[in-house]
This record gives structure tokens, C-alpha cells and sequence, in this order.
């Protein structure tokens, strides 16, 4: 069975993971763990842990049993008090860290109830703050909301500490077939992991083919009016001395309505294919969107079967 190790955090990589459970491959997913808002950032802060967000999002995404159990855990708390707005996954998740000892074996344990086929892992351990480096004074912008809303005054981004990586996971892209950067927030969810010494030296040892499964549209703020390209670019500039292999991309039409819909409520444009040759790339390009509930999507199903036709060709 071939091996593939996915990068992401976020919505972006839960959709992606949803596809890939349902193909024979063994699967590691390795979740960045820099998140600073909502309950995460609640969480983080009085329990002294690293943000549980994302990786409860992508067990969740990978999750084999009644869907009902999977509601529960998404189920967050409206009413105001202690618990407002905390979902369920993320309370668990820290009482976990509790009685497990890491956020490392909370993962392991909250994977093995739900069933998930695959492995999940947290990028790293630590308590971890994103920190972006100001193009013009030198100023630091601190913490993953406000790198996010300030990514066009950033010239880089690093983290407030070096962080440790387990031996697991370098062995994991020691082994790998295949390494994934996912979707998702470009500067906030995937570039957090290249902000590791110890995974860009892995990555250069790896034989692995690195693939990049690009974003749909945009992100205001962050990635205006970039096309595939320059998503790759970005990743290249981190990555040092290895670079993206392969893409895969979606080259279908999005209905006129839906794109203007979402340039006028939200400001996000489609994701150009134009200039990718210069890239050096492959390219995979398909039809990969869906529209669910007025919401571009990537098609999990045939996002992963391109990810799948290309893996046992290697």
C-alpha cells in the first residue's frame, strides 16, 4: 500500500482527507498547531496547550463511525458561559492532553474511537506562536489572526521558538511515496509547517514526490489576486532547496452567478491556471469543484481519485 503524508489545517484538508479514506492508501496527516482564534485560542491560552482546532477538524474529517457521534463532537455550545463556543472535539481533545500525557497520544486515542484509518499527528508539541516579520521597520506581527490580517505589510514568517519534531513524523516523510501540501489557508496553515528547520530537512532527504493540491479561490487579505503559480512560488521560496513536483488544479468553469457572488459578499476570485508553465510544474488539471449550499468546494471524491491515479503510477 503506498504511503502519502498530507500537510494542511484547516476546512481545506478536512474536505481533501474525506476523499482520501475512501481509496487504499495509508495515510499520515500532519496538522499544524500555531492557531490562535476562537475556542482554540481560549483553549491555548488558560490550559497551556497547543491549539487543538484543526486537528480535531481533520479526525473528525477522517472519522468511520455513526454520524451522529461525529454531530456531538462538532456540536459547539451557544449558550453564554464557561463553555460558549467551545465545540465538544476541542473540550475532548484537552482532557486528552490530560490524561494521555500529549497532544500526540490524545490524537492517537481520539483516532482509534473514531475509527480513522490513517494516522494524525500535531506538527510538534509546543506551544507555538506565528509570527510574520514586517517588510518595511522590522515590526512583529504576532499570533496566526493577526499574521493573517496583516500577510501584505509580512516580508516572512517564522515562529516565536524553534519547535522539536517527533522522530515519528521524520520517519513518516522518510517513508512516504508521496507528500501533500493540502488546501487551505496559504500563510496560516500550510506555510506554518515549512517554518520548521527539522521538516525542510526531511522534506530535502525525502525521494518523495512533493505535490501541491491548489486552492479554489483567493483568501482576502492574504492571497489577492494570486493564481496557481504564485501559490507555488510561495511554497518554493520555503521549501529551500526542494520545490513543488506536481499540482493538481481545477480547470473547470465555475458559473458566472457563483464567482460574482463571491467577489461581492466575500471579495475571493477563482484561482488562475495562467503562468503555470513557467513553474516547471506537472500538471494535473480536472474539473475538481463542487458547489454545496452556494459554497465552492473542492470534489473530494475526484480531488482524491487524481491524487490516487497518480500515487500507484509512482
Amino acid at each position: 500500500m503506498k504511503k502519502v503524508v498530507v500537510f494542511g489545517g484547516g476546512t481545506g484538508i478536512s474536505n481533501l482527507l474525506s476523499g482520501l479514506k475512501l481509496f487504499p492508501l495509508d495515510v499520515t496527516t500532519i496538522v499544524a498547531v500555531s492557531d490562535n482564534g476562537s475556542s482554540t485560542g481560549v483553549l491555548k491560552e488558560e490550559l497551556d496547550i497547543p491549539a487543538v482546532g484543526d486537528l480535531g477538524k481533520v479526525l473528525l474529517s477522517m472519522a468511520n463511525v455513526d454520524q451522529d457521534f461525529v454531530d456531538l463532537l462538532r456540536y459547539r455550545f451557544s449558550k453564554e458561559g464557561t463553555l460558549h463556543n467551545h465545540p465538544v472535539r476541542n473540550i475532548m481533545l484537552a482532557a486528552l492532553i490530560d490524561t494521555k500525557g500529549s497532544l500526540t497520544e490524545a490524537a492517537k486515542y481520539m483516532a482509534k474511537i473514531l475509527q480513522v484509518k490513517g494516522t494524525v499527528l500535531p506538527l510538534t508539541e509546543d506551544k507555538v506562536e506565528l509570527v510574520g516579520l514586517g517588510k518595511d521597520d522590522g515590526s512583529e506581527f504576532y499570533g496566526e489572526e493577526c499574521v493573517s490580517q496583516n500577510i501584505r505589510n509580512i516580508s516572512r514568517l517564522r515562529y516565536d521558538h524553534d519547535v522539536h519534531i517527533s522522530d515519528e513524523i521524520k520517519q513518516k516523510i522518510a517513508e512516504a511515496d508521496l507528500i501533500i501540501f493540502s488546501p487551505g489557508s496559504l500563510y496560516t496553515s500550510i506555510l506554518p509547517h515549512l517554518l520548521s528547520k527539522e521538516i525542510v530537512t526531511a522534506l530535502k532527504k525525502s525521494a518523495a514526490p512533493l505535490m501541491y493540491v491548489s486552492n479554489l479561490v483567493t483568501q482576502p487579505g492574504e492571497t489577492d489576486g494570486y493564481s496557481v503559480a504564485d501559490h507555488i512560488d510561495v511554497l518554493n521560496s520555503y521549501l529551500k532547496d526542494r520545490h513543488i513536483d506536481v499540482v493538481v488544479a481545477n480547470n473547470g468553469d465555475v458559473d458566472k452567478r457563483i464567482r460574482k457572488k463571491y467577489l461581492d459578499t466575500e471579495g475571493k476570485n477563482v484561482v488562475g491556471l495562467y503562468g503555470i508553465e513557467e513553474t516547471g510544474v506537472q500538471v494535473i488539471a480536472d474539473d475538481i469543484f463542487a458547489i454545496e449550499e452556494e459554497k465552492i468546494r473542492h470534489d473530494a471524491l475526484k480531488t482524491a481519485y487524481l491524487i490516487f491515479s497518480y500515487v500507484i503510477n509512482l
